[in-house]
């Protein structure tokens, strides 16, 4: 599919400059019982942050496709990775770290939406071309470039559940079985849950995909 760069978010930081911006206050988000001392407090930090660098792209591209835009992708980030640093000394050093954080990530943002009440709504009327992928992109230009603006548009429109398991799956790559360890579900709901999103998207975008054929757009 061709690039769509995202208009609203063009302004996006560099990806190193958000993930500095979500790790500056961690150190602080810890009461500080958890730690035996400042030389474990440090070197848990140093220990996070360092996975956290290795899992910084996926981490931020689920979080985009989650949200839908910069700012609450980072603010979703931002909270995952509090709650996933006060919850470090849990963590079991050997197993998926990505997993682990996706879990907490998805579970930040239902508790959001909970509280929120927030529904995004599409419509094939906002519908338009693709435009040309900037090659000095932001973060959140990277995460909407693997899509196009229409395709974008619909993932969002989509049941919370669904979007995160299209998500996981379908955009992140991850198998079944990862999906379900991340969102709590048995297999079966995940592939019963991306088989109806897949036949929502596959009907809303069908205008969009026949003008393609059509070369209209």
């Amino acid at each position: 599919m061709t690039a769509q760069s995202g208009g609203g978010d063009r302004a996006a930081p560099p990806a190193e400059n958000a993930m500095e911006r979500v790790q500056t206050p961690l150190a602080g988000s810890v009461p500080g019982t958890t730690f035996g001392s400042a030389a474990d407090r440090t070197a848990s930090q140093e220990s996070f942050a360092e996975l956290l660098a290795v899992h910084w792209q996926h981490a931020y591209r689920f979080a985009y496709y989650l949200t839908g835009n910069a700012h609450d992708s980072e603010d979703l980030l931002q909270q995952a990775a509090e709650e996933a640093f006060r919850a470090f000394h849990r963590f079991q050093p050997g197993t998926r770290f990505d997993r682990w954080l996706f879990r907490i990530m998805h579970n930040s943002f239902v508790d959001r939406l909970r509280r929120e009440r927030r529904r995004k709504i599409f419509s094939l009327d906002d519908v338009s071309g693709a435009a040309v992928m900037d090659p000095a992109a932001g973060p959140s230009e990277v995460a909407e470039g693997a899509l196009d603006g229409p395709v974008l548009r619909a993932l969002r429109a989509l049941p919370p559940d669904a979007r995160a398991v299209v998500a996981l799956v379908d955009l992140q790559g991850l198998p079944y079985d990862a999906a379900a360890e991340i969102l709590r579900c048995p297999i079966g709901t995940v592939r019963s849950r991306l088989h109806r999103a897949r036949l929502a998207l596959r009907e809303w975008l069908r205008p969009y995909v026949d003008a393609l054929q059509q070369g209209d757009l």
